[in-house]
């Protein structure tokens, strides 16, 4: 009789610590899912960033002075205006129209008083529509933190030429170098030869007519 009921008892026991395991790994999921939510979310300020906005205008127009130096009629100040389409990061189309004027040739300063222009005749006006190339872009950097834009370019192109009482179809080319100093204000460095057919001497001949300029130029 002892025996049965020791039996029953540990029976009982048993199926007491089945069910209580059984509970225990059903409820404990729960119990670490739930400790592992935060109870208090964290109220978080979203910082508002704004974006530097940069011109990206393509058209450049700008104005440009220094010196020209017509062959046979000496060195003489040039000024004028450009218009500029960047085509692409690379490409660039160019648009100008400069004024000049021819000094004296050789032969009049030693004769004294020949005279092979009129004083209308020696105004030298052009315009050009060129084709630019982006060869070297790069950056110029101005102490620490601060950097510009550049550009080494090559240039050249077709237009027409008035001097000496005639127009002259003219080609054009060059180099020059551009700084952006801002997003919207660029200066420029260029050198050309204007390139045109001339006879005023008595002599047929290409003349090369070399100009050095500094501009400045806006992009709207």
């Amino acid at each position: 009789m002892e025996s049965w009921l020791r039996s029953v008892f540990l029976t009982r026991n048993s199926g007491f610590a089945l069910a209580a395991l059984m509970l225990a790994a059903s409820v404990l999921p729960a119990h670490a899912q739930e400790e592992a939510e935060p109870l208090i979310q964290p109220q978080l300020e979203r910082r508002e960033i704004t974006e530097a906005m940069i011109d990206s205008e393509d058209f450049e127009i700008g104005a440009y002075f220094g010196v020209l130096s017509i062959e046979d009629f000496g060195s003489n100040a040039v000024y004028g205006g450009r218009v500029t389409y960047h085509v692409a990061e690379s490409f660039f189309i160019e648009a100008a129209y400069g004024l000049s004027e021819g000094g004296k040739t050789s032969y009049e300063l030693l004769s004294g008083s020949a005279q092979l222009l009129t004083d209308d005749e020696r105004e030298y006006t052009y315009y050009n529509a060129s084709l630019g190339y982006n060869l070297l872009p790069g950056e110029v950097f101005w102490g620490e933190g601060r950097a510009f834009n550049s550009a080494l370019y090559l240039i050249g192109g077709v237009g027409n030429t008035t001097f000496g009482g005639d127009d002259r179809f003219t080609v054009n080319w060059g180099v020059g170098y551009r700084f952006l100093a801002t997003d919207w204000l660029s200066l420029h460095l260029d050198m050309r030869d204007h390139m045109f057919d001339i006879d005023i001497t008595g002599q047929d001949k290409t003349a090369h007519n070399i100009e050095t300029t500094l501009g400045i130029a806006v992009f709207f």
